[in-house]
């Protein structure tokens, strides 16, 4: 149905996720924020042929080589949305700033909204606009396979960083109760960064959004 690889990418570790639908061979890249022979080694394993590049929000570590693939690749850039543009707007800045390799600004070929949905190949992955940690961050969902890429929403253990420009924790807390929840306790996630995990094992676990925190 749909393949998954995570291939971890920079100096911080993002998980960079590729998805190939196995009926067409079609594949889409997920948060690509660098190392762009890493992901195209993770291409040529899985045996997918690129469509696309999906963002879940505008940080550099999840995005810095998103322009690169695209026009290397010849696909478009989905997602996130729009109320992230300010940051993919400043990434030359913010790159400077981390001592992170240079990435120039760019505009994806198409934002994302609530209740949006974009394909791999013959696959349909549902999109949830999550804000908190940055105001335009999405999260994708593929119902038949029980797996959510969530981004910095959410990870084991812990939630995302809510002190950057624009972000929001009491935004965030809603995100993950609203939008992640109600997608099922069995549903597997990929965070940005770190160990999958599953909804109801956050439910259960996690110090910050635990159902006991908030009874």
């Amino acid at each position: 149905m749909l393949k998954c690889a995570i291939v971890p990418v920079t100096a911080y570790q993002q998980n960079c996720s590729i998805l190939v639908c196995e009926q067409t061979g079609k594949a889409a890249v997920v948060d690509p924020g660098g190392d762009v022979e890493r992901i195209k080694q993770g291409l040529e394993q899985l045996g997918g042929t690129l469509e696309k590049v999906l963002l879940t929000h505008g940080h550099m570590d999840h995005c810095a080589a998103a322009d690169d693939m695209r026009q290397e690749y010849g696909v478009p850039i989905v997602g996130p949305h729009k109320e992230d543009s300010f940051w993919i707007d400043k990434l030359p800045e913010w790159c400077q700033m981390a001592g992170f390799p240079r990435a120039e600004a760019f505009v994806p070929d198409q934002w994302l909204a609530e209740g949006d949905t974009v394909t791999v190949g013959e696959q349909t992955l549902k999109v949830r606009h999550c804000p908190g940690h940055t105001p335009g961050h999405v999260i994708f969902f593929h119902e038949g396979i029980r797996l959510a890429i969530v981004g910095d929403v959410l990870f084991q253990g812990s939630i995302g960083r809510t002190d950057f420009p624009m972000g929001d924790h009491d935004t965030l807390i809603s995100s993950i109760q609203d939008k992640l929840w109600p997608l099922g306790d069995d549903v597997t996630f990929i965070p940005g960064h770190g160990p999958t995990s599953t909804f109801g094992q956050e439910r259960r676990t996690n110090p910050f959004v635990s159902d006991s925190r908030f009874g």
